[in-house]
């Protein structure tokens, strides 16, 4: 099933955000526990952590096998980047009753909403992608002119 669709929302004065149930119940579909991730400034993803973990710790595995291969020796500055990254880009978390999560210290400076302000939570086929109003609008206008041939390549 392809999570798709945009809704607006605010996220209120306790950082807390409801996910609307269709989007919800598609995420829960592998399992109850999520994934909250960094995607890029003012963007925020929430992945089901089933597929999240497995295709973290394939990756993981990969470099771990390059490192003790010696393949990595001379990228130890890349290696330190890779380290910083995974070590802040992602939080497990709990979405509680009607479709609430809480989004985290450090990932509400990340999407850079105040409480009160709107945001858009769009479906992303695979996950959910929680976004900073203008940063949305700025993807979509540099985005949408390639939709077509996009859409063509995948479906055909």
């Amino acid at each position: 099933m392809l999570l798709l669709g945009e809704f607006r929302r605010t996220i209120d004065q306790r950082f807390r955000l409801s996910v609307p149930a269709e989007l919800a119940d598609g995420l829960h579909q592998q399992g109850t526990d999520l994934i909250l991730a960094k995607e890029r400034p003012g963007c925020l993803s929430l992945w089901n952590a089933n597929p999240w973990q497995q295709h973290l710790q394939q990756g993981i595995h990969w470099v771990e096998d390059k490192l003790k291969a010696g393949k990595l020796q001379q990228q130890t500055n890349r290696l330190l980047q890779l380290g910083r990254l995974l070590s802040t880009r992602h939080t497990a978390i709990q979405m509680a009753g009607r479709g609430r999560l809480v989004i985290p210290e450090g990932f509400r400076e990340f999407l850079g909403v105040d409480p009160g302000q709107p945001l858009f939570i769009v479906g992303a086929s695979v996950c959910l992608e929680i976004w900073h109003p203008e940063k949305w609008v700025q993807y979509l206008n540099e985005q949408m002119p390639g939709f077509r041939d996009l859409f063509n390549e995948l479906s055909n």
